[in-house]
């Protein structure tokens, strides 16, 4: 596989997270340094973990994330997604502006199955793995910090709408992932 095809697989799986952090940067009124950070890290590394695991792990779970992944990535954007939505109609305080790893964390995940899948290919096409992961990870971070920067920017001034756009397009994510685990993509 060549440094083009990894950067093209890499820049792919990273689009998830990348749409989910411009919708934490909608949701605080400064951004800083910290905010970026933090999404850059958590989806950055569960971006790098997940095909590790689906690189060693894949044929003892591969089947159960085929099954499972899709509806375990639509209820947690969904769940996401509307509880952004419902806030955007609340005051101005309400803004969750969470990074904490509770929020991070589901996040991270729902972001990142499919890189699972990815892994397991890899294996299957002996690819080095860990250069692989390596990339993938750096790139996810890089895209994901700059997406916080792009939210925070845009929902400045139109924060109520940018809100309630990133909880629709949290949940159009999920389903998509949903529709597309399920053969209907």
């Amino acid at each position: 596989m060549s440094l083009l095809d990894l950067i093209l697989i890499a820049v792919s799986l990273s689009m998830d997270a990348f749409a989910v952090s411009i919708c934490k940067g909608l949701s605080v009124r400064s951004v800083s340094a910290r905010h970026a950070l933090a999404c850059g890290l958590w989806f950055g590394g569960f971006q790098a973990l997940m095909p590790a695991l689906g690189y060693f792990l894949g044929g003892q779970f591969s089947a159960w994330l085929t099954r499972f992944g899709p509806w375990v990535a639509f209820l947690l954007l969904s769940i996401i997604g509307a509880n952004m939505v419902k806030e955007s109609f609340g005051a101005d305080e309400a803004l969750n502006d969470d990074f904490s790893p509770a929020a991070m964390l589901p996040l991270a995940i729902a972001t990142s199955i499919d890189a699972f899948a990815i892994g397991v290919s890899f294996a299957a096409m002996q690819v080095r793995i860990v250069p692989a992961v390596a990339l993938i990870g750096c790139i996810t971070c890089a895209l994901s910090a700059l997406g916080v920067k792009v939210g925070a920017v845009f929902g400045a001034k139109y924060r109520a709408l940018a809100e309630r756009v990133g909880g629709a397009v949290l949940i159009a994510i999920g389903l998509k992932t949903l529709m597309s685990g399920m053969g209907m993509l």
